[in-house]
């Protein structure tokens, strides 16, 4: 079975954080998410995470701060999950074929949203954390 590291980003923005849903014919379609993806060769999470915002929404991204790591074991594989903190300055999102729809959505509602298993630990985290929730230094 194969292990895909993943960058994920906890991307807050007037007090928001962005989740995106996955597209309808992708694994765990229409799940939402912590946007990100896969780490390729020779970069870094934090530099995979920058890149992949910028491909998927067309999003500039300012990375802060390792979160926590989250991994499960899918049916198609491993994904290890690295969540960062991030900010960003602007709100409006360009969308890539690679999600349904993107949403700023405050923290105390995202348990009104389906997450993938990979993501729960880091939502849970979230929640618990709240307090300290200022989007860059987790």
């Amino acid at each position: 079975m194969s292990i895909k590291q993943v960058a994920a980003g906890i991307i807050v923005h007037n007090g928001k954080i962005l989740i995106a849903q996955r597209k309808h014919g992708k694994n765990l379609e229409y799940f939402w998410e912590f946007p990100g993806g896969k780490l390729e060769e020779g970069e870094t999470l934090p530099q995979c995470l920058q890149r992949e915002l910028m491909e998927e929404l067309n999003l500039p991204i300012k990375v802060g701060n390792f979160f926590m790591t989250s991994s499960y074991d899918y049916e198609f594989g491993t994904i290890v999950l690295n969540a960062y903190w991030a900010t960003c300055e602007q709100d409006d999102l360009s969308f890539h074929p690679d999600h349904e729809q993107a949403r700023w959505v405050a923290l105390e509602d995202m348990d009104k949203y389906d997450f993938p298993p990979a993501d729960r630990p880091i939502l849970e985290a979230l929640m618990k954390k709240a307090f300290c929730y200022d989007g860059y230094s987790g």
